[in-house]
């Protein structure tokens, strides 16, 4: 059985242009496009969503 996200959230550093949403699932987060939702989204485990969230916040990506 397959359990929908919930809870989605608008990330606060998306723009007009270039959304994204977070959602929860039972053991990590979900992830899609708010320009697309009918593409669906991808989910992360806890350990793996905690590891993005962490190389972000240090600058990892810029």
């Amino acid at each position: 059985m397959t359990v929908s996200p919930e809870g989605w959230r608008k990330s606060s550093r998306s723009s007009k242009t270039s959304c994204v949403e977070v959602g929860r699932v039972a053991d990590g987060a979900a992830v899609r496009d708010t320009k697309d939702r009918s593409a669906g989204y991808f989910t992360t485990t806890g350990p793996q969503w905690t590891t993005f969230i962490d190389a972000v916040k240090s600058n990892r990506f810029d």
